[in-house]
């Protein structure tokens, strides 16, 4: 049976259903083992969930905003090729990025309202964010190290998009599902999403029935042997 037509239902589906935790049992049953993201990237809102295709951003420290003996054309440009990757965003994408050292914002309220307006899913930043009432009151779901208002304009720059990154060994590529919630941030590879969800939905429904039976006096014993999950 079809569970999903496309990534719309999916996501719906997830959203109402299942929870990072669960995605990344079945993960780990695959044998995908270091999928989650480092815990130290939270959500800017305790209730903020995010799940979307991955549009992996990269980025680099820089030392000044526009030196003048640089051999990189690029380099004369503020913030890099930062706006160009914004503008990109589609629908269901979360901006994911990664390459630069913690000392300034990566991401803030402009940038949040740009990607709402595109249809954006979210963005996860490894390292800072800011204007971070403003984003909240946006609703868009954001994750990171926390809020800092340092601007990266003199700091970094980003220097390419669509292209594969990392976030302290795990590898995300374009099209990979970033799925989030208070508890982490998991990357789903894309090749896998179709058994990883699957899998997800069928014990999230078989946990209801455990449910059920423990709140009925089943002891935890007899349900993992009846029933095989907990």
């Amino acid at each position: 049976m079809e569970l999903w037509k496309n990534d719309d239902e999916l996501f719906k589906i997830a959203k109402q259903e299942l929870f990072v935790a669960l995605v990344g049992d079945i993960l780990d049953e695959m044998g995908f083992q270091h999928q989650f993201l480092p815990p130290t990237l939270k959500p800017l809102e305790n209730q903020f969930q995010l799940i979307g295709r991955a549009m992996p951003v990269l980025e680099a420290d820089v030392f000044s905003e526009s030196p003048e003996a640089t051999k990189n054309p690029m380099m004369k440009k503020p913030f890099g090729i930062m706006f160009e990757a914004l503008d990109s965003l589609k629908k269901n994408e979360v901006y994911i990025c990664s390459g630069s050292s913690p000392r300034y914002a990566l991401w803030g309220g402009l940038m949040s309202t740009r990607a709402i307006k595109l249809g954006a899913a979210g963005a996860v930043l490894n390292g800072w964010s800011r204007d971070t009432d403003e984003i909240i009151n946006l609703g868009f779901p954001t994750f990171s190290l926390g809020g800092y208002a340092q601007d990266q304009g003199p700091r970094g720059k980003v220097i390419d998009y669509r292209v594969p990154i990392e976030i302290e060994g795990v590898r995300i590529n374009p099209g990979d599902i970033i799925y989030g919630d208070r508890d982490g941030v998991l990357v789903v590879p894309k090749d896998v999403v179709k058994e990883a969800f699957a899998g997800a939905i069928e014990k999230a429904r078989g946990e209801q029935t455990v449910k059920k039976a423990l709140e009925n006096g089943m002891s935890t014993v007899d349900a993992f042997e009846k029933f095989g999950i907990m």
